[in-house]
């Protein structure tokens, strides 16, 4: 069976402010790495003034895949303070990233390391944090007048639908936990009709 994890379940903003400088920072759930440069860059799209958007994120059940990135400031004065803060709350499938204004004072790298750890932290304190069971994914593929089996099977086993497609045949992508997916894709495929969505 497979362990649930702790995560956060919406995302949230932290603010940390030293000599005239702002750090602004932003914590969300991702799933996948691929989950990170598009909010990174719709961060930079929001705030074009910013002299640096320094980020980390931690994903898997064991925290086994990071990275933290400064972004143009010291060597491990952001990246770092802000991935230990994800790991220190124990947390993972998360990305923070904390935004810098410039307020015209050099902090220099103690400064810094303390900045993005505080505003990191605070994003973090304000998130709600959940426990989650690991889930995979399974596409099927059926014709429309299997749709009532298929809808009984999800109900009775407690699968959720993670995207419909309806057509000339049904294109469905189903959740189920990992533990159950070789189980959930046995019954699934046993309905009549249902094949495996290549």
């Amino acid at each position: 069976m497979s362990l649930p994890y702790s995560t956060i379940n919406k995302p949230t903003e932290g603010l940390f402010k030293a000599r005239g400088s702002k750090f602004i920072a932003y914590a969300f759930p991702i799933s996948t790495a691929d989950d990170v440069k598009p909010l990174i860059e719709q961060l930079k799209t929001e705030h074009p003034s910013s002299r640096h958007a320094c980020y980390a994120y931690q994903l898997g059940i064991d925290g086994n895949e990071y990275r933290a990135n400064d972004d143009g400031e010291p060597n491990g004065s952001a990246g770092l303070p802000i991935l230990n803060q994800i790991k220190s709350k124990e947390v993972t499938n998360v990305l923070v990233v904390v935004v810098r204004y410039f307020g015209g004072t050099k902090l220099g790298v103690s400064g810094l390391v303390t900045a993005y750890k505080e505003a990191a932290k605070d994003a973090l304190d304000k998130a709600d944090i959940v426990e989650k069971i690991p889930t995979a994914d399974i596409s099927i593929q059926f014709p429309l007048s299997s749709i009532g089996d298929v809808e009984r099977i999800i109900r009775q086993h407690n699968f959720s639908i993670k995207h419909q497609d309806f057509g000339s045949d049904c294109q469905w992508t189903i959740e189920v936990p990992e533990s159950e997916h070789k189980l959930a894709s046995d019954i699934l495929y046993a309905v009549k009709d249902v094949d495996l969505k290549s």
